[in-house]
């Protein structure tokens, strides 16, 4: 549990350790789309998805900075309510995986195209329960579907990948539904922007924005989609 974020004494005590510790993940490609995908209705202009892929702040910085997303929420799914809080969630018991919450217009961007980017850039999905130095099952590789297309779609993208061998070695990555999304408390939001100095961020998190601009520039967009920004309008 990367506890040091609460406080600048923390952060600052655990620096050293953080730029000693190399980021463990598997370099970023751009695989294939899916060849199924789910076609928005004509009329749709907002739609949800949920994925977990590792800590939180890399997932979300990566999509928020994804043409057609107008909002990523760090948050909680996996679990219950009652056990929705950092502190707990990095225990490993509470059933909950650190997850961000899409929202996009699906007539800039589909599910599967989501999906692509996930898989291509957020993380490493043959990583079971961890992500570069973080481990235990609130750091595993989840797609969390909102309804059975969306489980239907994901599922049959790992199955794609897995037989195409894209990886090298089968995928982690796990599907569960009807798993409520619990937002994250305030300080977890927009971290990736508001601390891009922090050793943490710095070797496991920016990285992957780089590579999101450098493979997929046609759905990169420089201004990310904040938190804070979408609240205080």
């Amino acid at each position: 549990m990367k506890s040091f974020a609460l406080t600048a004494g923390t952060l600052a005590a655990a620096a050293l350790v953080w730029y000693a510790v190399p980021s463990s993940a598997e370099p970023s490609r751009r695989v294939p789309a899916p060849t199924a995908d789910i076609t928005a209705a004509p009329t749709a202009k907002t739609e949800t998805a949920v994925f977990a892929g590792g800590c939180f702040w890399g997932v979300q910085g990566v999509f928020q900075r994804v043409k057609g997303v107008s909002n990523a929420v760090s948050g909680y799914a996996g679990g219950d309510a009652r056990t929705a809080r950092y502190e707990e969630v990095g225990s490993g018991r509470t059933g909950h995986a650190e997850s961000v919450r899409i929202t996009y217009d699906p007539q800039q961007i589909s599910y599967g195209k989501l999906l692509q980017i996930y898989f291509s850039v957020a993380h490493d999905p043959t990583e079971l329960n961890r992500q570069g130095p973080d481990s235990g099952t609130q750091y595993r590789s989840t797609v969390f579907a909102e309804n059975a297309e969306q489980a239907r779609i994901a599922k049959d993208y790992i199955a794609q990948l897995n037989q195409a061998k894209t990886f090298g070695k089968p995928l982690a990555t796990t599907v569960e539904t009807s798993k409520p999304f619990y937002a994250a408390e305030d300080y977890h939001q927009d971290y990736l922007t508001l601390h891009p100095n922090q050793p943490y961020i710095a070797i496991n998190d920016l990285p992957k924005i780089d590579d999101l601009k450098k493979l997929f520039p046609e759905m990169y967009k420089a201004t990310p989609s904040l938190v804070k920004a979408a609240k205080a309008g």
